[in-house]
């Protein structure tokens, strides 16, 4: 059995918090540069973070912090990416097994 197989779960916590992680920074670091009027996160960069898997840190983080709330890309974006994410996550452990 391969190794990827075998540690599946393992892998996909890892990722998770790895990418979770890292959206949590990026939004903070976007949060503190918008403040200090310096370069900010572009939002595609940002939603690419969500999309990766790290919208639920990412949108807990945006209202924690209030930052980007009145802008419905996030605040409506981020919920349908993570209901999207739990779907496929309970198709792949209920339909194929993972």
């Amino acid at each position: 059995m391969s190794l990827l197989i075998q540690y599946r779960y393992e892998i996909l916590a890892v990722w998770l918090a790895v990418i979770s992680l890292l959206a949590i920074a990026a939004t903070i670091r976007d949060k503190h540069s918008a403040q200090q009027g310096r370069w900010r996160i572009r939002e595609r960069t940002l939603l690419l973070l969500g999309a990766l898997g790290g919208s639920l840190a990412m949108l807990l983080t945006m209202r924690k912090i209030h930052h980007k709330t009145r802008h419905p890309k996030f605040m409506v974006g981020l919920p349908v990416l993570l209901a999207g994410q739990i779907v496929l996550l309970v198709l792949a452990v209920w339909k194929w097994g993972f």
